[in-house]
């Protein structure tokens, strides 16, 4: 009679389950995915003068928020080599093995699949066709080769990852549209500088594991020099909706005071030899491209 028991408790056991729906959870990249959502929640609310039919924005972002966890997953199935040689990713959960390939495979799918299913019946062809794009623009193009490939991964690959507001915009439109394509370029023009400066903190980790990342092919100052530059790009994307007419003056002096911030910290990482410098410009770019488009919601809304 113990040993029955014993084998339906170790069946059974929900903190072994817990332990397991974590470990998918994990696969998608929730924090990640929950950035890619709020742009994509801006996009929809800046595509229409009132509020966006409720539909559109709930299975929209349903199936934006799907196809992005399978794109997510699909990054942990084939970077599982490089994940286990670097500290920052090595106890993920195919990487350290308490997910096989094939389980991380078949939920990748799945999610994908829904997500771009949801979105082709519930939201409209175009914005699960835009979708199916970045998905393998992340997961194959820029994952499986740009990444091996170029020091320029992040530069190029950045484009996949600038969707969101694009997406969220045709979801409740169903067309694309000159203003949708800024949001695109902003993201696409601060990616560069966020991602270099986790880059150079991580720079020992990317050399170890092979990755041809710009401190890595070109060295620390070089990518310095480019995270200040291109910074400034993103500087001069972020005014453009207020030259464009998309936004008003709330937004143009919000958005100056992020600039200042932003390129101060751009300005540590360049000119001074501040070893915690890159680190927080990192964690801040994240605050700061969620501000920014929070600024865009509420110039939007207060001038409606």
């Amino acid at each position: 009679m113990r040993n029955s028991e014993l084998v339906i408790s170790r069946k059974f056991d929900p903190g072994a389950l817990l332990g397991i729906a974590k470990d998918f959870f994990e696969l998608g990249k929730p924090r990640v995915v929950l950035v890619m959502l709020v742009c994509a929640l801006v996009g929809m609310a800046l595509a229409v003068p009132g509020m966006p039919a409720i539909d559109k924005v709930v299975f929209g972002l349903m199936g934006i928020g799907l196809a992005s966890m399978g794109a997510a997953a699909f990054n942990h199935l084939l970077d599982q080599r490089l994940d286990q040689m670097m500290l920052r990713t090595s106890r993920r959960p195919v990487a350290e093995g308490r997910l096989k390939s094939w389980q991380a495979a078949t939920y990748a799918a799945g999610l994908s699949i829904a997500g771009l299913v949801l979105l082709w019946f519930e939201v409209n062809p175009l914005t699960s066709m835009l979708t199916a794009a970045a998905l393998l623009g992340y997961a194959v193009v820029y994952t499986a080769f740009l990444k091996r490939a170029t020091p320029q991964n992040i530069t190029i690959g950045g484009l996949a990852g600038a969707a969101p507001p694009l997406l969220g915009w045709t979801a409740v439109t169903g067309h694309l549209h000159a203003d949708a394509l800024l949001l695109v370029l902003i993201i696409f023009a601060w990616t560069p500088p966020h991602f270099w400066a986790l880059a150079i903190h991580k720079r020992e980790e990317y050399a170890k594991a092979g990755v041809p990342m710009l401190p890595v092919t070109h060295g620390t100052e070089f990518t310095r020099l480019q995270i200040w530059l291109y910074g400034w790009l993103t500087v001069a994307a972020t005014l453009l909706p207020f030259a464009t007419g998309m936004s008003g003056w709330i937004y143009l002096v919000g958005v100056l005071g992020l600039n200042a911030r932003f390129m101060y910290w751009n300005w540590r990482i360049w000119r001074t030899q501040d070893v915690t410098a890159p680190l927080s410009a990192f964690w801040f770019s994240i605050r700061y491209i969620l501000y920014l488009f929070g600024l865009l919601l509420l110039d939007h809304y207060f001038f409606y």
